[in-house]
């Protein structure tokens, strides 16, 4: 690490909050933490439907293990939780695939319901967004009256398929129902943010690091 750096998490070589059997580094958040913030974390749980949620999670890891795509977990997740309207908040880029994503869903007994991300056609200046930036489209995002019409639709659960980094912050944030996300958008990548990551040491070192 470089001089001045605070140590956490992806620091750690031993991983022993999971195997158990190794030794926690110094910096361990596990092996420093406060009784107070376990109990704090723990009692969460406890609101709403955290921990049905929290079960009916570990539960399609477990069953659908190496062998469930994201699509199969998100309706075996829907399912176990008692989710029958499924709302999608899609990017218009990515209507493709909202539309084969509400078909499958559809074919599986859920109740699918879209609102696109253009959803009434706001005018970006008129937000205080530079006008430049209508220059790859005049009309805004609206992730929070994406989130309100899904909320007044009563969803059960809400599906994020492509949405622009930090307007899918905002969806979050206002979205009454509980929120995964099927597909994360990279326009670069083909929708695969990953993919910089595996080559960050080699065709993208000199775009993430510069000279070093």
């Amino acid at each position: 690490m470089e001089k001045g750096t605070i140590p956490t998490c992806v620091d750690c070589g031993t991983q022993n909050c999971k195997y158990k059997d190794r030794t926690y580094p110094d910096f361990c958040p596990t092996d420093n933490l406060k009784e107070e913030d376990r109990q704090w974390a723990l009692e969460r749980y406890d609101e709403g439907r955290n921990r049905e949620i929290m079960i009916a999670s570990a539960e399609v890891e477990y069953e659908g293990y190496c062998q469930w795509t994201r699509v199969q977990e998100i309706m075996e997740f829907a399912r176990k939780i008692g989710a029958h309207r499924i709302g999608i908040a899609n990017c218009i880029g990515l209507i493709r695939e909202a539309r084969i994503f509400a078909r499958i869903l559809r074919a599986n007994g859920f109740e699918a319901y879209s609102v696109i991300c253009k959803v009434a056609g706001q005018p970006k200046t008129s937000m205080g967004i530079p006008a430049q930036c209508e220059s790859i489209g005049a009309a805004m995002c609206n992730p929070i009256l994406q989130a309100r019409l899904l909320n007044e639709a009563h969803t059960d659960l809400n599906v994020v398929i492509g949405l622009c980094v930090g307007h899918d912050s905002l969806f979050y944030k206002y979205s009454d129902a509980y929120v995964t996300t099927l597909v994360t958008k990279d326009r670069v990548t083909g929708n695969n943010p990953t993919a910089a990551l595996y080559t960050a040491d080699s065709y993208y070192r000199k775009k993430f690091f510069g000279g070093k």
